[in-house]
């Protein structure tokens, strides 16, 4: 696993076999950020399963000025700080369960990365703590990655995509 573009390109990432993850394909990463990128420059972003934090790494390879990990695994954690170890951005790891961060944080972002265990069908919760706690800007992006979830947001849709498996569904506030 490996960031696959700008600032970062070719850095090696651990954590592709960590226990309750599973990474974003490279061809999936790809065509998401060629969706986001006119998003990143400057921006804030939330990578809220963040797991090795391949997704929140691209997002700052790619301009983004600051980004927010959350996990509520130690493992995960540990993972993080080596895979964001020479990181210029700022970046801040959390250790804790999403509905806990999302209830007291104070900060507000302009990208918010979904992409939590499938299993466990929590995106449409945890759009609901965003919105409710009004987490993300106006014109801010959530991208939600998923395997069969049906999602049910009051935002719009700007794209939603398929491969194989795996859905991508981009809303914007």
């Amino acid at each position: 696993m490996r960031v696959i573009s700008g600032k970062y390109k070719g850095k090696k990432l651990n954590g592709f076999n960590l226990n309750g993850t599973r990474p974003t394909m490279d061809r999936v990463k790809e065509s998401l950020f060629a969706i986001i990128n006119p998003y990143l420059k400057g921006s804030v972003c939330l990578d809220l399963f963040a797991g090795s934090g391949a997704l929140g790494i691209e997002a700052v390879s790619n301009g983004a000025s600051s980004i927010v990990f959350v996990d509520n695994s130690p493992n995960a954690i540990k993972i993080l700080k080596e895979n964001t170890n020479k990181i210029d951005e700022n970046v801040e790891i959390v250790l804790s369960d999403y509905k806990k961060y999302l209830k007291t944080t104070s900060k507000k972002f302009d990208i918010i990365f979904l992409d939590p265990p499938y299993d466990r069908h929590l995106i449409s919760k945890a759009i609901n703590y965003i919105l409710e706690n009004n987490l993300l800007n106006d014109g801010g992006l959530l991208v939600c990655e998923y395997e069969s979830e049906i999602i049910n947001c009051s935002l719009q849709v700007i794209k939603e995509k398929s491969y194989g498996g795996k859905n991508i569904k981009i809303f914007q506030k």
